[in-house]
This record gives C-alpha cells, structure tokens and sequence, in this order.
C-alpha cells in the first residue's frame, strides 16, 4: 500500500475514537467535527519519515491539544449565552452517536475502578453539563485519564504541563464530578419506563401522573439560546416544574399537532419532537434516579438541532 494510503487507513481506524474524545471535551458536534478534520489535515502534512510509531497515541494526543486551544474561547463565548448552555445532542444511529461507543483504553487504567467513567457515563447530558464547570485544562485531562485511560505523559503534552500537574488536574476534576454529577439509574429499562411514563402525563395531560414521575428536587434546564421561548434559568423542584411544562402544553405546545418519538439520547432514553408544521423541534435527555426523574435537559435551540433528521420521525 503507498504511504498515503496507509496513512489515510490509519487515521480511518481511529477516526471514531477521536471524535469520542472530541465531543466529550467540547460538548458540540460542529467543534468535533472541526477538531477531527483539523487533526487529519497535520496527519496528512507529516513527512513520510520518520513514521510514527504509536498513530493511535500520537492522533489522540493532537485531537486533544486542539480541543483544548479550542475550548477556551468557546467558554468565553458561552459566558455571554442566552440562558442554559447545553451541550448539543448526539442520537444513536448518527454519525457522532456510533462515535460516542467507541474509544477503548489503550493506556494504564486509572488508579482504581471507583475512578473511572464509564463511556455511556460521561456523554450523558447531564455529566457533560458538570463538565462544564472545569477549567478546560481540568476537562481535558479528566476525559483522557478518566474516560480514555490516557497516561498523563500523553496528556501532558497534550495540554502543555507537566505530568504530576496533569495528574492534580485529572484528581482535582474527579473530586469536583463525584460533589456535583447527578444520582442516576444505571438500569436502562428503569430508565426508558420512567421516560415513558412522563411522555404519558404530558400527552395525556395528567398533571397528577406528571408529578409521581418527578423527583422532589427535579431540575429542568431549557436551552433555547435566545432563538425561541425557554426559560433563562433553570426551573427547580417538583411542582414548579410539573407547573412549567403544564404552562408550556398550554401556550402552544400541542401534543396532538407534533410527532413525538422515544429515542437514544447521549447514551439513554430521551425524547425527540417536531411540530407537524416543521417550525418548532427539540430534545429533551432525562437523568433517572430510583424510577424518578432528577434531570430533564431540553435542547430547542435551533443551531444546536441542525445535525439532527427530524423527518425520520
């Protein structure tokens, strides 16, 4: 094979496992999509010679370092956002939703298994929003260590400090994700049956069914990003959000003039829907928690949907 070929083969045997790691260290498709191209555009202007040894290592660590340059001023920017940044969806059966499955170790594990995240664990909606909260030096090496079993030599260079720096960082993020990542069912039909159970209510327009399938202390976050109707803070608690989504049902939101569907959200359960005139759609991705919902993150943003076929619907 010429060594173009080869090359281009290599990188294409990697190419899942990069965007995995580019979508959990930037929350976006379009930025993962940009960091995945850009990394094959420096592996495709490498000299012939010497080869690199390790491609599997080496393209994960440029993948990285561009994520990171690039997360920055992407934090500058959702600073200045209009209400609750959210991440932006993937599906199961897209492009980035088969991605978000793959990735695999290749590295020493972390230190025990009480510190590892599982893949499904860290592209839940709600984990990446926590995720959010790190400095994206911490994030990045907490996605590599944690979730890719990075060595923190490779994830120094990848973030330019030294490795006993990048290990505090990756053990400084860790703490902060046990404080403040939701309690959430590892149970994936308790899960599905809790979201069905809460499509019932709200299709059927059963406020007293709404709030059995609500945890005390739900939260609701609407990312609507100043380009439709949601609320700019988060809605807290049971009634107050069995109240917002009864309010919104009665505002327009018309049960029997949209397509609703149950479908793979970010690694679980959620709901997709579009109003049969095509002018509004969105997504919604549940944290569940002892058949309860904790955490509903409801993504209408019109920019955050355009990667998504909701004519399959």
């Amino acid at each position: 094979m010429a060594r173009g070929g080869e090359r281009f083969a290599q990188f294409e045997e990697q190419r899942g496992r990069l965007w995995a790691v580019a979508y959990r260290i930037m929350g976006t498709v379009t930025d993962a999509d940009d960091a995945v191209q850009e990394t094959w555009l420096r592996w495709q202007a490498l000299p012939d010679d010497p080869q690199v040894e390790n491609p599997r290592g080496y393209l994960t660590t440029v993948v990285s370092r561009i994520c990171y340059d690039l997360l920055g001023s992407a934090r500058a920017r959702r600073e200045t956002y209009v209400g609750p940044w959210l991440p932006e969806p993937v599906l199961a059966g897209s492009v980035g939703g088969a991605a978000l499955t793959l990735g695999g170790a290749g590295g020493a594990l972390p230190e025990s298994p009480e510190d590892r995240v599982t893949l499904d664990e860290s592209v839940g909606m709600a984990l990446l929003t926590v995720l959010e909260r790190l400095t994206p030096a911490e994030r990045t090496a907490f996605i590599l260590h944690d979730v890719f079993a990075v060595p923190f030599p490779e994830i120094a260079e990848a973030v330019g400090r030294t490795p006993d720096s990048v290990r505090q960082l990756a053990s400084r993020a860790r703490k902060r994700v046990r404080a403040e990542a939701p309690r959430r069912s590892v149970d994936r039909v308790e899960h599905r049956r809790t979201v069905e159970a809460f499509l019932s209510a709200v299709m059927g327009g059963d406020f007293d069914g709404l709030l059995a399938v609500l945890d005390p202390e739900v939260v609701w976050r609407s990312d609507g990003g100043g380009k439709v109707t949601a609320a700019r803070r988060p809605v807290l608690g049971r009634e107050k959000v069995a109240r917002y989504v009864h309010g919104m049902v009665s505002r327009g939101f018309d049960p029997s003039a949209m397509r609703v569907a149950l479908q793979d959200v970010n690694g679980a359960t959620g709901l997709l829907f579009v109003d049969t005139a095509g002018r509004q759609a969105g997504v919604f991705a549940f944290t569940v928690h002892d058949g309860r919902i904790t955490e509903v993150d409801a993504v209408i943003n019109p920019d955050k949907l355009r990667h998504l076929d909701f004519d399959r619907l």
